[in-house]
């Protein structure tokens, strides 16, 4: 058994003689999720040969965000890192302790390219931010370079729409009005707490946790990213064309209402959907209807009662 007082945190940093940009990349927030530690490890071993130098700015690799869910094989260590993500003065368990480290490295840059994968076998894709607002939930105003940014990390999938829609979900919840921001804090992880510090940030999703491709599909958008921003002497890469992107809006969250609800079939995110389509059962026997032509979006067949169940997403025309 994994003793999680006797682990440690570690990043490690490299940094050209050149002004440049500050990039962050993390792998192992989710501790079975290894494809971003694998292609990290690989681009540290071409800066440790000399076959790769950074003449520009600086990056700084954190393989492993997670050490005790990373030992353990599984996503989490005692809770989601990617939920509830602040410094807290009296930590409550491991995560916690990471947040307290986390938390101020990332605030040390000015980009986050966070690497995950996923449970059901689809293609990658990554989760970008909301548009430039001044709005009290994620206010952002980095929304052009952000979204160029995820054109060139080699994927077609792109996603946006995740706070908006989860911050949603938590206000319809809700009784009390007063406990709205507390709430609304689970919904915020590595990304939105780098845009809360004035940064920006992207999560791409590499793939099925066991393809072989994952690693691949990491390493590429790492070394895409590193030239893209000049921190590397490489050329450029090309964004993906806009008539090649699939781009969805995440726009409705359902919940699970009762222990009883459940599925009637088993659902893996970018399941399509056609308005009626039975997407699963009320435990009074009541059907669950897509309510439109959507996309299946990150459904849970464990959620507790009160909880997120399903999203769903929709096509959208407007990424640029």
């Amino acid at each position: 058994m994994t003793d999680a007082s006797k682990l440690q945190f570690k990043s490690v940093n490299y940094t050209g003689q050149g002004q440049g940009r500050r990039l962050i990349v993390t792998g192992a927030v989710h501790g079975n999720e290894t494809c971003g530690t694998k292609a990290i490890l690989r681009v540290m071993e071409q800066l440790d040969k000399g076959e790769l130098q950074i003449t520009n700015g600086s990056v700084t690799f954190v393989p492993i965000t997670n050490p005790l869910a990373y030992q353990k094989g599984v996503r989490s260590g005692d809770r989601n890192l990617n939920r509830n993500l602040f410094p807290n003065q009296n930590p409550q368990d491991f995560e916690d302790r990471i947040a307290n480290w986390l938390c101020p490295l990332l605030g040390q840059h000015e980009i986050l390219l966070d690497l995950h994968s996923f449970n059901a076998q689809s293609q990658p894709f990554v989760m970008v931010g909301p548009r430039n607002n001044d709005g009290t939930l994620q206010p952002f105003q980095h929304e052009a370079e952000e979204r160029a940014m995820a054109r060139i990390l080699g994927v077609q999938r792109f996603v946006d729409g995740w706070m908006a829609t989860y911050g949603a979900g938590v206000a319809r919840r809700l009784r009390d009005d007063s406990e709205l921001q507390t709430v609304l804090k689970y919904g915020v992880g590595t990304t939105e707490y780098m845009r809360s510090t004035g940064g920006m940030a992207l999560t791409l999703e590499c793939g099925q946790h066991a393809d072989p491709q994952a690693p691949d599909v990491a390493y590429r958008a790492i070394m895409n990213t590193l030239a893209h921003f000049g921190l590397i002497e490489a050329p450029k890469p090309v964004p993906i064309a806009l008539d090649d992107m699939e781009y969805l809006s995440m726009v409705e969250v359902h919940d699970k209402l009762d222990a009883g609800d459940a599925f009637s079939r088993t659902w893996s995110s970018f399941d399509r959907l056609k308005a009626g389509d039975e997407i699963g059962r009320r435990a009074d026997g009541s059907a669950v209807l897509a309510p439109f032509d959507a996309y299946m979006l990150f459904p849970d067949v464990n959620a507790k009662p009160n909880a997120e169940w399903f999203y769903l997403a929709k096509v959208s025309d407007a990424f640029a």
